[in-house]
């Protein structure tokens, strides 16, 4: 972890997006409570050498994401009532490569304490077209990493309760059964498993159904 007692540094993601807006007031939440830490701003552009960009473009994009973080650090205090200058020292970092791998290369070169992502909580298609950055970042980060999403994603799936009837199945049948009258169709052919079953899948042999 970081070297200077007492501090502490977070890296936080950021794409712009209201995610990001999230992410990075919970950056900021993290950092009044130690007035030590230092928190670094991530974000990755499309700009760089394999885009023809030149340095000129790198150095907007950085002032972008500059005027962006400062946008969020008024707002920030505003609404927390805490005076700007107490919050922690910010720095800014615009990359150009693989977003999940850049933000854990940073906290690595940083020995960063904490990474704060958002996830905007995609599904489906979306997410295997895009792919999720944070999860991304979970697995490559060195250090623990904070997920931050909205309190409501309007993709998210509901998950159903237990169909009674089935429960009531599954008891009276001691588990023979899984699917009552209504269900069975829709789950498939009545079965049951034998310890045997585990054995097959075990050792590759074929699969022992009993109907």
């Amino acid at each position: 972890m970081t070297t200077v007692q007492n501090s502490q540094v977070i890296v936080v993601g950021v794409d712009f997006s209201s995610t990001s807006e999230l992410a990075l007031d919970r950056a900021f939440e993290l950092a009044a409570e130690r007035p030590q830490t230092v928190v670094h701003v991530v974000h990755i552009a499309l700009v760089g050498p394999a885009d023809g960009a030149t340095d000129g473009a790198r150095t907007e994009a950085g002032k972008e994401l500059r005027r962006y973080v400062d946008e969020r650090i008024a707002q920030y205090a505003r609404t927390s009532a805490l005076p700007a200058d107490s919050l922690a020292r910010v720095v800014v970092h615009v990359r150009c490569a693989s977003p999940a791998e850049e933000i854990a290369q940073i906290a690595a070169d940083l020995q960063a304490d904490l990474v704060v992502v958002g996830t905007h909580g995609r599904r489906g298609l979306a997410r295997l077209l895009i792919g999720s950055v944070a999860e991304g970042v979970v697995r490559l980060a060195p250090c623990p990493v904070l997920i931050v999403r909205p309190t409501a994603i309007s993709e998210a799936p509901r998950i159903e309760p237990p169909c009674p009837r089935c429960v009531e199945t599954r008891v009276a049948t001691d588990g023979k059964e899984y699917w009552c009258e209504q269900h069975r169709e829709h789950h498939g052919q009545r079965h049951t498993y034998h310890q045997g079953d585990r054995v097959s899948r075990e050792v590759n042999l074929p699969l022992v159904l009993h109907r």
